[in-house]
Protein backbone atom coordinates (compact mmCIF):
# COMPACT_ATOMS: atom_id res chain seq x y z
CA UNK A 1 0.00 0.00 0.00
CA UNK A 2 1.47 3.46 -0.58
CA UNK A 3 0.07 6.25 1.53
CA UNK A 4 -1.01 9.44 0.22
CA UNK A 5 -1.36 12.71 1.68
CA UNK A 6 -4.95 11.91 2.56
CA UNK A 7 -4.72 8.00 3.25
CA UNK A 8 -4.18 7.06 7.08
CA UNK A 9 -0.95 6.04 8.06
CA UNK A 10 -0.22 3.53 11.16
CA UNK A 11 -0.13 5.33 14.60
CA UNK A 12 3.02 6.24 16.53
CA UNK A 13 6.97 6.08 15.09
CA UNK A 14 6.94 4.47 12.03
CA UNK A 15 8.38 0.69 11.56
CA UNK A 16 11.91 -0.04 11.96
CA UNK A 17 11.66 -2.47 9.43
CA UNK A 18 9.40 -0.36 6.68
CA UNK A 19 10.32 3.35 7.47
CA UNK A 20 13.35 5.10 6.01
CA UNK A 21 16.34 5.35 7.94
CA UNK A 22 16.06 9.09 8.82
CA UNK A 23 12.47 8.91 9.73
CA UNK A 24 12.73 6.75 12.68
CA UNK A 25 12.27 9.43 15.09
CA UNK A 26 9.63 11.50 12.97
CA UNK A 27 5.73 10.27 13.70
CA UNK A 28 3.37 9.35 10.81
CA UNK A 29 -0.03 9.36 12.82
CA UNK A 30 -1.46 9.82 8.88
CA UNK A 31 -3.15 12.97 7.55
CA UNK A 32 -6.38 11.58 7.00
CA UNK A 33 -6.72 11.06 10.36
CA UNK A 34 -6.46 14.60 11.41
CA UNK A 35 -9.37 17.11 11.14
CA UNK A 36 -9.60 18.19 7.45
CA UNK A 37 -9.28 21.84 8.67
CA UNK A 38 -5.62 20.84 10.20
CA UNK A 39 -4.11 18.98 7.18
CA UNK A 40 -1.45 20.73 5.47
CA UNK A 41 -3.51 21.44 2.26
CA UNK A 42 -6.62 23.00 3.57
CA UNK A 43 -4.20 24.90 5.72
CA UNK A 44 -3.09 26.33 2.96
CA UNK A 45 -6.04 27.25 0.81
CA UNK A 46 -7.91 29.02 3.95
CA UNK A 47 -4.36 31.00 5.27
CA UNK A 48 -2.10 30.43 2.97
CA UNK A 49 2.19 28.82 2.70
CA UNK A 50 3.54 30.95 5.43
CA UNK A 51 1.97 29.14 8.24
CA UNK A 52 3.30 25.47 6.98
CA UNK A 53 6.20 24.22 8.41
CA UNK A 54 8.68 23.54 6.06
CA UNK A 55 7.80 19.43 6.08
CA UNK A 56 4.38 20.23 5.38
CA UNK A 57 5.57 21.85 2.27
CA UNK A 58 7.60 19.36 0.72
CA UNK A 59 4.42 16.79 1.66
CA UNK A 60 2.43 18.67 -0.45
CA UNK A 61 5.15 18.50 -3.23
CA UNK A 62 5.84 14.91 -2.74
CA UNK A 63 2.51 13.92 -2.36
CA UNK A 64 2.57 10.48 -1.22
CA UNK A 65 4.73 8.80 1.29
CA UNK A 66 5.68 5.37 1.94
CA UNK A 67 4.74 2.11 4.23
CA UNK A 68 5.00 3.83 7.96
CA UNK A 69 5.59 7.13 7.13
CA UNK A 70 3.35 9.60 5.05
CA UNK A 71 4.35 12.65 3.23
CA UNK A 72 4.90 14.79 5.46
CA UNK A 73 7.21 12.30 7.43
CA UNK A 74 9.02 11.87 4.15
CA UNK A 75 9.32 16.03 3.75
CA UNK A 76 11.14 15.89 7.32
CA UNK A 77 13.31 13.28 6.92
CA UNK A 78 14.53 14.78 3.82
CA UNK A 79 15.04 17.97 5.41
CA UNK A 80 16.72 16.92 8.55
CA UNK A 81 19.12 14.78 5.82
CA UNK A 82 19.97 18.23 4.17
CA UNK A 83 20.05 20.19 7.30
CA UNK A 84 18.71 23.43 5.48
CA UNK A 85 16.85 24.64 2.41
CA UNK A 86 19.83 26.32 1.38
CA UNK A 87 22.12 22.33 1.38
CA UNK A 88 18.51 20.79 -0.21
CA UNK A 89 18.28 23.52 -3.11
CA UNK A 90 22.26 22.65 -4.10
CA UNK A 91 21.37 18.92 -4.18
CA UNK A 92 21.91 16.86 -7.55
CA UNK A 93 18.93 15.04 -8.79
CA UNK A 94 20.72 12.11 -7.92
CA UNK A 95 21.21 12.73 -4.43
CA UNK A 96 17.62 13.74 -4.11
CA UNK A 97 16.03 10.17 -5.70
CA UNK A 98 17.92 8.37 -3.31
CA UNK A 99 16.46 9.25 -0.59
CA UNK A 100 13.69 7.03 0.98
CA UNK A 101 10.32 8.17 -0.41
CA UNK A 102 11.39 10.53 -3.00
CA UNK A 103 12.75 8.45 -6.26
CA UNK A 104 13.29 9.91 -9.45
CA UNK A 105 10.06 11.22 -10.09
CA UNK A 106 9.57 13.50 -6.81
CA UNK A 107 13.22 14.58 -7.07
CA UNK A 108 12.46 16.34 -10.44
CA UNK A 109 9.49 17.93 -8.94
CA UNK A 110 11.30 19.38 -5.98
CA UNK A 111 14.02 20.32 -8.05
CA UNK A 112 11.58 22.35 -10.55
CA UNK A 113 9.83 24.29 -6.92
CA UNK A 114 13.37 24.93 -5.82
CA UNK A 115 14.59 26.58 -9.60
CA UNK A 116 11.28 27.98 -9.46
CA UNK A 117 12.27 29.96 -6.14
CA UNK A 118 15.48 30.67 -7.24
CA UNK A 119 13.58 32.28 -10.52
CA UNK A 120 11.32 34.73 -8.48
CA UNK A 121 14.48 35.72 -6.20
CA UNK A 122 15.99 36.58 -9.35
CA UNK A 123 13.45 38.78 -10.79
CA UNK A 124 13.00 40.40 -7.62
CA UNK A 125 16.85 41.42 -7.50
CA UNK A 126 16.44 42.28 -11.03
CA UNK A 127 13.48 44.82 -10.51
CA UNK A 128 14.87 45.81 -6.95
CA UNK A 129 15.31 49.91 -6.64
CA UNK A 130 18.72 50.80 -7.25
CA UNK A 131 19.91 53.05 -3.71
CA UNK A 132 23.08 54.64 -4.75
CA UNK A 133 21.96 58.10 -3.76
CA UNK A 134 20.36 59.61 -0.54
CA UNK A 135 17.57 61.29 -2.62
CA UNK A 136 16.29 57.16 -3.62
CA UNK A 137 16.94 56.30 -0.61
CA UNK A 138 14.60 59.25 1.14
CA UNK A 139 12.37 58.46 -1.47
CA UNK A 140 11.64 54.79 -1.14
CA UNK A 141 11.04 55.25 2.85
CA UNK A 142 9.62 58.74 2.90
CA UNK A 143 6.10 57.82 2.90
CA UNK A 144 6.50 55.20 5.48
CA UNK A 145 8.10 56.96 7.91
CA UNK A 146 5.43 59.87 7.83
CA UNK A 147 3.27 57.33 9.73
CA UNK A 148 5.94 56.63 12.36
CA UNK A 149 4.97 57.28 15.11
CA UNK A 150 8.65 56.65 17.33
CA UNK A 151 11.87 56.82 15.96
CA UNK A 152 12.91 53.60 14.24
CA UNK A 153 16.05 52.86 12.76
CA UNK A 154 15.85 50.52 9.38
CA UNK A 155 18.77 48.89 7.31
CA UNK A 156 18.46 48.43 4.00
CA UNK A 157 20.74 45.18 2.63
CA UNK A 158 21.71 45.99 -0.99
CA UNK A 159 23.84 43.57 -3.26
CA UNK A 160 26.85 44.84 -5.02
CA UNK A 161 24.58 46.81 -7.73
CA UNK A 162 23.08 48.78 -5.20
CA UNK A 163 19.94 46.93 -5.50
CA UNK A 164 17.87 46.36 -2.52
CA UNK A 165 17.57 42.85 -1.07
CA UNK A 166 15.97 43.37 1.56
CA UNK A 167 14.85 45.95 4.61
CA UNK A 168 15.13 45.10 8.29
CA UNK A 169 13.45 47.07 11.04
CA UNK A 170 16.35 46.76 13.50
CA UNK A 171 15.05 48.57 16.75
CA UNK A 172 11.92 50.90 17.70
CA UNK A 173 11.93 52.67 20.64
CA UNK A 174 10.42 55.99 22.52
CA UNK A 175 10.31 59.15 20.55
CA UNK A 176 14.02 60.68 20.38
CA UNK A 177 15.89 57.32 22.14
CA UNK A 178 17.07 54.78 20.12
CA UNK A 179 19.82 52.16 20.95
CA UNK A 180 21.78 49.98 18.49
CA UNK A 181 24.24 47.62 18.74
CA UNK A 182 26.34 46.37 15.97
CA UNK A 183 25.90 42.73 16.02
CA UNK A 184 21.59 43.54 15.25
CA UNK A 185 22.69 45.89 12.05
CA UNK A 186 24.90 43.39 10.52
CA UNK A 187 22.93 39.64 11.83
CA UNK A 188 20.51 39.74 9.16
CA UNK A 189 23.06 41.03 6.60
CA UNK A 190 24.96 38.20 6.88
CA UNK A 191 22.35 35.78 6.48
CA UNK A 192 21.22 37.79 3.53
CA UNK A 193 24.43 37.82 1.84
CA UNK A 194 24.41 41.67 1.52
CA UNK A 195 27.36 43.19 0.00
CA UNK A 196 26.83 46.62 1.64
CA UNK A 197 24.13 48.24 3.90
CA UNK A 198 22.86 51.75 3.86
CA UNK A 199 21.03 52.82 7.82
CA UNK A 200 18.14 54.94 7.84
CA UNK A 201 16.03 56.10 10.99
CA UNK A 202 13.60 59.04 11.20
CA UNK A 203 13.28 61.81 13.71
CA UNK A 204 10.15 62.35 14.48
CA UNK A 205 10.60 66.02 15.85
CA UNK A 206 10.67 66.57 11.92
CA UNK A 207 14.44 68.23 12.40
CA UNK A 208 16.72 65.74 10.42
CA UNK A 209 19.83 67.38 12.03
CA UNK A 210 21.83 64.56 13.14
CA UNK A 211 22.74 64.22 17.38
CA UNK A 212 26.08 63.47 18.52
CA UNK A 213 24.73 59.97 19.17
CA UNK A 214 23.74 59.26 15.36
CA UNK A 215 27.20 60.29 14.75
CA UNK A 216 28.95 58.25 17.17
CA UNK A 217 26.69 55.01 16.37
CA UNK A 218 27.14 55.48 12.71
CA UNK A 219 30.59 55.26 13.40
CA UNK A 220 30.72 52.41 15.67
CA UNK A 221 28.56 50.73 12.79
CA UNK A 222 31.42 51.78 10.26
CA UNK A 223 34.36 50.26 12.39
CA UNK A 224 32.50 46.92 12.73
CA UNK A 225 31.62 46.87 8.82
CA UNK A 226 35.06 47.18 8.07
CA UNK A 227 35.75 43.93 9.85
CA UNK A 228 32.96 42.02 8.77
CA UNK A 229 33.91 43.56 5.16
CA UNK A 230 30.19 45.52 4.92
CA UNK A 231 30.36 48.38 3.10
CA UNK A 232 28.26 50.98 5.12
CA UNK A 233 27.37 53.31 2.02
CA UNK A 234 25.41 56.03 4.02
CA UNK A 235 23.68 56.79 6.72
CA UNK A 236 20.22 58.98 5.97
CA UNK A 237 17.96 60.68 8.77
CA UNK A 238 14.40 61.30 7.89
CA UNK A 239 12.37 64.32 8.58
CA UNK A 240 10.24 67.15 7.46
CA UNK A 241 11.05 69.48 4.81
CA UNK A 242 12.48 73.24 6.06
CA UNK A 243 14.11 76.20 5.30
CA UNK A 244 17.34 74.32 6.39
CA UNK A 245 16.43 71.19 5.53
CA UNK A 246 14.69 71.27 1.58
CA UNK A 247 14.75 68.11 0.56
CA UNK A 248 13.79 66.83 4.62
CA UNK A 249 16.36 64.27 5.17
CA UNK A 250 20.08 64.41 5.67
CA UNK A 251 22.38 62.69 4.77
CA UNK A 252 25.94 61.54 7.08
CA UNK A 253 28.09 60.79 3.67
CA UNK A 254 26.91 64.15 2.74
CA UNK A 255 28.05 65.81 5.51
CA UNK A 256 30.97 64.15 5.92
CA UNK A 257 30.83 61.68 8.67
CA UNK A 258 30.75 58.46 7.44
CA UNK A 259 34.36 57.94 8.34
CA UNK A 260 35.48 55.32 11.34
CA UNK A 261 37.14 57.80 13.66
Amino acid sequence: MNPTLDLPGPPGLPSPQTAPPDAGAVPSIGLRNLPACERPRERLIRHGPDGLRTAELLGLLLRTGIPGADAVAVGEALHRHFGSLATLNRASHAELARRPGVGPSKAALLMAALELGRRVSREALDSAPVLDTPSRIAALLADTAAGWKAERMVVLLLNTRCRLIRMETVTEGLIDQVLVHPREIFRPAIASGAHSIVLVHNHPSGDPSPSEADIRITREILRAGVLLRIEVLDHVILGRPSEIWLKGYSSLRELGHLRPA
